[in-house]
Parts: structure tokens; C-alpha cells; sequence
């Protein structure tokens, strides 16, 4: 059984026993230390495991972070299980910020090793084209996108602080990475192919508005692509995030009035627009809807994209939901919140002076 069954499976007889009322607490709280003591040693074992074969040089498999990313998913999710049953095993707040039901703090050596990994496994090519302003480009390129579709300058603003948002919900503030778990999406913003062509052509029509106000910036911009030639634009990081925000973020900087009046936290705020990255067109609608809190997503395609992006991932409970509100939503995006406080602290050093 590998580790997607091994993970089904508990979960799914955890969800029938404790939801179906079929065994006594006692045996529930067994039951759930004992999954929760077997998923801890298969995380270690994955772990060791791609450690020992990135160390040897070893070819890794395909998707070499997907059974890392389940094992420790399963990790959190049985000690959710194990907490729900005996809630005095919850313990002190962690260095990442997980809510302390989900995770252990003794086990943040683990989660050092985890990133360590993906560090390695999603490192940018050698001939990848950074930038020596990663963050900046990021903020500028939000911000003149947002001043050219109409924008004052307080919320152009507030749309550069949410491009590096996004830049760090995607990639950790790396730029050019590529992606374990997947082979579709690579770069500064993670675009598939057609995403950056698609925010490429849409650059191509903003791009004399911005020349208009910005004459600086358009000349990076064909700097950018001179020096691009035959590479993967998705590993420029100028061009990656240039076109990962035309492609699905720009068309909504019109209404970040509107969405700053309904969500006055800038956390919110991000985490609304990177929800527009993971599921596009149910926040679309729930910002159509006039009440955007309060909009409730029920199909079970969404939850699972929303699960397979870490909300409502994790434990018996939170797994058996089969339908949330954006607030609900919002509020289980806990995962994000360390990526989100970075993003701000850094805004606040690249931001223009006044």
C-alpha cells in the first residue's frame, strides 16, 4: 500500500468509526495514538530516505516531494485525531504557527528537514535568470499593473503588498524554483505553459498604458526579454511574475476597493487573491454575490482542491466537511499565515518612501 492508500484508508476508518459512533473513547483514543505513532514513523522514513538519495546523488522518482508532502500531512492529520480524542495532549505553539492540535511542537525538527528537502528538490536550475531585487519586482509590477488598469496610489499599493504575497503563498519568496509535485507548474509564480502565455498576451495590451507613467519600467521589461532567448520565460523571474499576475490576479486589481471595504485585513486580503489562484472561479463568485464571507462552496471538486492546498486537510473532522463558507474557508488557510506576515514584512522594505 503506498502512501496515498495508507492515508485513505486510516482516514476513511477513523471518519466511519468515531462519526458512526462504533467504538467506546478509550479505544478511540487508542486507536488514534496508535495511527498517529505509525504515520510519525513513516514520515521519518520518507524522510530519511530522499535525504539518503539526494546525499548519494541518486536519480529521484518522479515527483520526488509528493510522498513526503502525504506523509506529513498524515502526521497532522492523526494528531488532529489524537488531540480531538484526548485534548490534553495538545501542547505548546510551534516556530511555523501551526495551531498546536495539529502539530507537536517536539516534531519541529521534522518540518526543518521537510523544507531542507524541498529546498533541494525544488532548487532553480542553473540557468535560470534571477533578479537582484526578487521582492521589489514583485511589488512594482503589482503596482504599475494596478495604477494602469485605473488604480489611485493608496490601492495600487495595496496591490503590490499583495503580489508579494503571492510570490511567497506560491514559491516561499523563491524565485525560479521548479516543483516536486508536479511537472506542469514552474517558476517565480508557478505558472503552467498556457497561464504564462496567456499573461504574456495580456501584458502586450496593457504594456503601452504602463510606458505611458512608467517609461523605466517598460525598458526593464524589454531588457527582461532580450535576455530571455530560447529559456522558459517561467524561469525569468521578471517575465514569470509579469505574466502570472496578468494571467489571474490583474483583471480583479479594479476591485480592490471593494474588496479591501469587505476584508479590512491585509491577511484577508491575501489570502483572497491567492484563493483566486487555487480556485478561481467560486471566488469569483463569491465576490459577485455581494456577500462574500458568507458564500458557502458545496462541490466536491472545489473542497478537494481546497484540501489538496491545505485547508480542511487535516484530521477525521476537518476531512469530513463537505461544504464551507469563505470565512470558514479563509480561517482554515492557517498554513498561510507565516508566508503572508513575511510578505508584509518585506513589503515594508521595498515600498516606496513618502
Amino acid at each position: 500500500m503506498n502512501v496515498r492508500q495508507t492515508i485513505a484508508a486510516l482516514i476513511a476508518g477513523f471518519i466511519l468509526a468515531v462519526l458512526g459512533g462504533l467504538v467506546s473513547p478509550a479505544s478511540a483514543q487508542g486507536d488514534a495514538l496508535a495511527a498517529y505513532d505509525g504515520a510519525l514513523s513513516q514520515f521519518k522514513a520518507v524522510l530519511a530516505e530522499r535525504r539518503r538519495q539526494i546525499d548519494a546523488k541518486q536519480k529521484l522518482p518522479n515527483l520526488p516531494g509528493q510522498a513526503l508532502y502525504l506523509a506529513r500531512n498524515l502526521v497532522m492529520s492523526t494528531y488532529k485525531d489524537l488531540t480531538d480524542a484526548q485534548p490534553s495532549r495538545i501542547g505548546r505553539p510551534n516556530k511555523y504557527g501551526i495551531p498546536p492540535q495539529y502539530f507537536d511542537a517536539d516534531n519541529e525538527p521534522l518540518l526543518d528537514e521537510y523544507r531542507k528537502l524541498f529546498d533541494v528538490m525544488q532548487a532553480a536550475p542553473a540557468n535560470a535568470q534571477n533578479s537582484a531585487a526578487p521582492f521589489k519586482d514583485v511589488a512594482d509590477l503589482g503596482r504599475a499593473v494596478a495604477r494602469a488598469r485605473g488604480l489611485d496610489a493608496a490601492n495600487a499599493e495595496t496591490a503590490g503588498r499583495i503580489s508579494l504575497a503571492l510570490f511567497f503563498a506560491e514559491t516561499n519568496g523563491n524565485q525560479n524554483i521548479g516543483n516536486a509535485r508536479s511537472n506542469k507548474y514552474k517558476g517565480s509564480f508557478q505558472t503552467g505553459v498556457s497561464e504564462d502565455a496567456n499573461g504574456r498576451r495580456k501584458w502586450a495590451a496593457i504594456k503601452p498604458r504602463i510606458a505611458a507613467f512608467d517609461p523605466e519600467m517598460i525598458a526593464r521589461d524589454d531588457k527582461e526579454e532580450a535576455r530571455l532567448g530560447n529559456l522558459d520565460s517561467r524561469y525569468n523571474h521578471w517575465l514569470n511574475v509579469r505574466n502570472g499576475l496578468m494571467n489571474a490576479h490583474a483583471e480583479l486589481f479594479t476591485q480592490i476597493p471593494a474588496i479591501a471595504k469587505t476584508l479590512p485585513d491585509p491577511i484577508d486580503q491575501m489570502k483572497f487573491f491567492e484563493l483566486i489562484q487555487i480556485v478561481p472561479s467560486p471566488t469569483k463568485a463569491a465576490l459577485r454575490s455581494g456577500n462574500l464571507l458568507g458564500y458557502r462552496v458545496s462541490d466536491p471538486r472545489i473542497m478537494g482542491y481546497l484540501r489538496n492546498n491545505s485547508m480542511f486537510a487535516y484530521g477525521a473532522a476537518d476531512r469530513a466537511r463537505t461544504s464551507a463558507t469563505y470565512r470558514e474557508i479563509m480561517d482554515a488557510m492557517w498554513l498561510f499565515n507565516e508566508k503572508f506576515e513575511r510578505a508584509l514584512a518585506e513589503y515594508e522594505k521595498v515600498k516606496p518612501a513618502r
